[in-house]
């Protein structure tokens, strides 16, 4: 994903990275168009080229951000929703995505720039404005969580069996 220029098509990729890091459209959504508003506003001062940069920047810390208010934190529910039958593929998905949610926000971020956004350790550090190092090291548990969440069973509850979370 090595294009620098912003455009409507950039939205769609800002917005499912957002996602990612999120786990709700809808906040997604608000991400992005928070993430445009700034750009839009500090676009004289930009270069080109860091466009794609700079919108990254601000959706993942938005996204880590919006992780830490409180009224965030997940409710617990009396009835399991409604669920369409998923294919074995979609359901894949669906617990990678489940458990994607699970790793900390910092953790989230990283992930996503470097295998969904597909980005090398120095990008998602520029991004990120972290060291390469900690972007290796948050990786790294990122994927040892992420690893460890798709292991244990999921109780009907939705919460991982052993996670004191």
């Amino acid at each position: 994903m090595g294009v620098q220029s912003g455009g409507p098509g950039r939205a769609v990729v800002w917005r499912r990275e957002a996602f990612l890091m999120c786990g709700d459209w809808s906040l997604a959504e608000d991400l992005l168009q928070t993430a445009l508003m700034r750009l839009y506003t500090r676009w004289h001062r930009l270069d080109p080229a860091g466009i794609d940069g700079y919108t990254r920047r601000v959706i993942a810390r938005l996204a880590i951000d919006e992780a830490r208010r409180p009224y965030r934190r997940t409710e617990l529910r009396d009835a399991l929703p409604e669920t369409p039958v998923a294919t074995a593929e979609s359901a894949a998905a669906l617990d990678v995505r489940a458990a994607l949610q699970k790793v900390p926000p910092k953790q989230r971020a990283v992930l996503v720039l470097r295998f969904f956004s597909d980005l090398t350790n120095a990008e998602a550090a520029k991004v990120l404005r972290i060291s390469e190092g900690t972007v290796k090291s948050q990786a790294a548990r990122g994927l040892a969580t992420l690893r460890r969440l798709l292991d244990e069973p999921a109780d009907l509850t939705g919460h991982i069996k052993g996670s004191h979370r």
